[in-house]
């Protein structure tokens, strides 16, 4: 039964953790004021975060990983990926990108 000292402890947690998470980004935000600019190294950094978020949520919706490692994927998906790589590097489009790659799924599982 969880009672009342429970409830307190959990908010408390989710209250500290999240001021502790709003000071982690203003802090970012707080020294890009005092310096003025980003430097150029962080910048070209930060070029690489879009793809690598993009790539760590689709790699796991073509390869799931499961409690033993399993690298049969879906045939649809595996194919829709594809499409959607070629058309990254042919157009540089992201939205060119994603509509390929879901009108391949879409197609693909249609058949």
């Amino acid at each position: 039964m969880v009672g009342a000292t429970d409830d307190a402890l959990v908010w408390g947690l989710v209250v500290l953790v999240g001021a502790g998470s709003l000071a982690f980004r203003l802090s970012f935000l707080l020294l890009l004021d005092r310096l003025g600019t980003i430097p150029p190294r962080a910048e070209r950094a930060l070029e690489f975060v879009p793809p690598a978020v993009f790539a760590a949520i689709a790699l796991p919706a073509v390869f799931p990983l499961e409690a033993i490692l399993s690298l049969s994927p879906d045939v649809g998906k595996l194919l829709a990926a594809l499409a959607a790589v070629v058309v990254a590097r042919l157009t540089g489009n992201l939205v060119a990108t994603i509509a390929v790659g879901m009108a391949v799924l879409v197609v693909v599982r249609a058949v």
